[in-house]
C-alpha cells in the first residue's frame, strides 16, 4: 500500500526545484541560489547572490564618438539633439518665470546647435532630474579672446548646476571656471580638451541634491568625463552655483530642464541625450540600501511574492520556496507550515529503501541543506525536529561523508 505522505510528496522534483538547485545538465542557467550566500540584513533587503533580485534591464549599448563624427545613443536613450531641425523643437528661450517662452533663436548647422551670441540661454521643454547625459561641443575654429573671453557656454543640469564649457586648449584661466569644472565650485581633475573646432565629449552622472525640512538627506554628486578622461570625480554640490557665488545649501528641484548658456561665443552642440537614473537607496533600494525602516517593508514584500509563488508549485518544491521566504520574513505561520512539511518528508522518506532511496538522495541533501541555513539564522529553531531527524537520518545512510 502506497503511503499517504508518499502521495502528498512526489518523488521528482518540479521543473522550478530543479532549476534552482542546478541538479541536471539542462537546466536553466542560474541566476542566483537560495540558501547560500548570507541573508538580508537591516540595510539590505537582499541575500547576497540573491536569485530573487531583479535581472538588470537589457540597453543596446551605443558608438563612441570620434573629434568628427558623433556616436549612437544607446537603445533606451532619449534624444534631445539629434543635428536635425526636428529635435530644435524640442528647446525653447530660456524665459523668466511666469513669462511664456519663445522659439529658440539658435540654429542648426552642419548637424549642430550653434549658439547665436546675444539670443539668450535655451532650455530643453522636457524636464528631468538624475540622469546619464552626454553632450558634444565645439569651440569655434576661429581663435578670439582669452580666459573667459573664449568659446564660452555652459551646460546647466536641472537649470541650476553649470559644467562648463570653455575652449582652454593652450588658454588659462581661473580654476574653478576651467571647461569641465563644477562651475565656482571645483576644477576639473585634468585638461582633456582636444584644439579649438574639434568636437569635445562630456559624459555627465548628475545625483540632484534632496533635502527633508531643510536638512540635507543627500547632498547631490556630479560625475564627468571629458574625452574619455574622469575630470570630476563623484562631486557634492549640495545646491546650485552661479557667477561669483558659493554654492549654498538648500532646496533644489526634483526636476528642471537642461540649459545651455548664451556668453557671446558661436559654440556649437550635437549629440544630446540623456537616460533617467533610477531613484536612490533611501527611497527603493536601487543601490541595495535602505533605512531600516523601508528594508523591513521591502523584505516583506518580497516574502509576499515567494509566497504566493509557492502556493502555485507542489510537492518538495512548495516547501522549499515557502523555506525560502523565511529568509526574508520570519512569519511564524509560514515557519510552522514549513516544519511540518518538512516533518511529512522526513517521514515519507524513511519508507523507502534501496534504488528509491537512492534517487531521493541528492533532494534530501538540498531539504537539509534548507534547513540547516534557515536554523543557521535564526529563522528556525537550532533544535528544529525534521532539521535533527534528516541530519540523522542522512548520516546513516553516509551521505554526509560524500563529496559536497
Amino acid at each position: 500500500m502506497t503511503s499517504p505522505l508518499r502521495l502528498v510528496i512526489p518523488t521528482l522534483f518540479t521543473i522550478a526545484a530543479a532549476a534552482l538547485l542546478a541538479t541536471t545538465a539542462r537546466a536553466a542557467p542560474s541566476t542566483g541560489s537560495p540558501f547560500y550566500g548570507d541573508t538580508p540584513d537591516k540595510n539590505h533587503p537582499w541575500a547576497i547572490h540573491d536569485q530573487n533580485r531583479p535581472q538588470p534591464k537589457r540597453v543596446e549599448p551605443g558608438t563612441f564618438s570620434s573629434a568628427t563624427v558623433p556616436g549612437k545613443p544607446p537603445s533606451d536613450a532619449i534624444i534631445l539633439f539629434d543635428g536635425t531641425a526636428a529635435t530644435l523643437g524640442k528647446w525653447e528661450s530660456d524665459a523668466k518665470p511666469g513669462v511664456v517662452a519663445e522659439p529658440t533663436k539658435w540654429i542648426v548647422k552642419d548637424g549642430a546647435l550653434e549658439c547665436v551670441p546675444k539670443s539668450g540661454y535655451i532650455r530643453t521643454k522636457e524636464q528631468f532630474g538624475d540622469c546619464q547625459l552626454h553632450i558634444e561641443w565645439a569651440a569655434p575654429t576661429a581663435v578670439q579672446g582669452d580666459s573667459q573671453g573664449r568659446g564660452n557656454s555652459g551646460v546647466f543640469l536641472s537649470g541650476a548646476v553649470e559644467v562648463q564649457v570653455l575652449d582652454n586648449y593652450n588658454n588659462p584661466t581661473y580654476a574653478d571656471g576651467f571647461a569641465a569644472s563644477v562651475y565656482g565650485t571645483n576644477p576639473p581633475l585634468a585638461n582633456a580638451l582636444r584644439a579649438p573646432g574639434e568636437f569635445q565629449v562630456y559624459d555627465i552622472i548628475f545625483r540632484r541634491p534632496i533635502y527633508d525640512n531643510g536638512k540635507v538627506v543627500d547632498p547631490g554628486y556630479v560625475t564627468v568625463f571629458c574625452n574619455g578622461v574622469l575630470v570630476q570625480d563623484h562631486t557634492p554640490l549640495e545646491g546650485g552655483g552661479g557667477h561669483m557665488k558659493r554654492t549654498v545649501a538648500g532646496p533644489f528641484p526634483e526636476k528642471g530642464p537642461l540649459k545651455l548658456q548664451d556668453h557671446g561665443n558661436p559654440v556649437r552642440f550635437r549629440n544630446i541625450w540623456y537616460r533617467p537614473l533610477p531613484t536612490r537607496s533611501i527611497i527603493d533600494g536601487s543601490n541595495g540600501f535602505l533605512t531600516a525602516e523601508a528594508t523591513t517593508a521591502k523584505r516583506a514584500e518580497i516574502a509576499a511574492g515567494i509566497r504566493a509563488d509557492a502556493a502555485k508549485l507542489t510537492g518538495t518544491a512548495a516547501m522549499l520556496r515557502l523555506a525560502e521566504s523565511l529568509v526574508y520574513e520570519n512569519d511564524a505561520a509560514t515557519a510552522a507550515k514549513v516544519d511540518a512539511l518538512a516533518t511529512a518528508y522526513v517521514a515519507s522518506l524513511k519508507t523507502l529503501t534501496g534504488p528509491a532511496l537512492e534517487a531521493k538522495k541528492d533532494e534530501a541533501k538540498s531539504v537539509l541543506r534548507a534547513l540547516v541555513y534557515l536554523a543557521k539564522f535564526e529563522r528556525l529553531p537550532a533544535t528544529s525536529a525534521p532539521k535533527v531527524a534528516l541530519a540523522e537520518f542522512s548520516k546513516a545512510q553516509g551521505w554526509d561523508q560524500e563529496k559536497k
